[in-house]
């Protein structure tokens, strides 16, 4: 199953914000959107980072209230790991293992964004998948028996 089969199921568009954003808006986007990452996306329209529910609770640990009033682009991850809709959620479950993420923004040929895959949507692809093959089993065996 590609990531392509994933964004046509889930069809939304990834939340996103702006690099300057103060996190007490990252935050309540984060809320509002009921998401728990938004992607940081650049004047061009590239990815220029991304900010998760994990990177605010960190921050208040390290700077306490004062953090509500910084930027988003003061704790959001820079270095994005990214895919593209042609990949296999395979190779995503991998990326998001080996790089302890949850999240993924999916790019296209330019690097613009075009979706995010969360660990939420790989799941649920995979138990379609598992449950698909199970009734195809299930199906073979009963005529089989038969």
């Amino acid at each position: 199953m590609s990531v392509q089969s994933i964004m046509d199921i889930a069809g939304r568009r990834p939340a996103t914000t702006r690099p300057d954003a103060p996190i007490a808006e990252v935050a309540e986007m984060l809320a509002d959107a009921g998401v728990g990452a938004l992607v940081a996306k650049g004047a061009d329209g590239s990815v220029a980072g991304i900010i998760s529910e994990r990177d605010i609770v960190r921050g208040l640990r390290e700077h306490g209230e004062g953090l509500l009033a910084m930027r988003a682009d003061a704790l959001m991850t820079r270095s994005v790991v990214t895919c593209s809709a042609e990949n296999d959620v395979e190779d995503v479950m991998r990326l998001m293992t080996d790089n302890a993420i949850r999240h993924i923004p999916i790019v296209d040929a330019d690097g613009g964004l075009v979706g995010m895959v969360s660990i939420l949507d790989v799941v649920r692809s995979r138990l379609a998948t598992v449950e698909t093959d199970y009734g195809t089993l299930r199906n073979f065996m009963d005529t089989r028996i038969e």
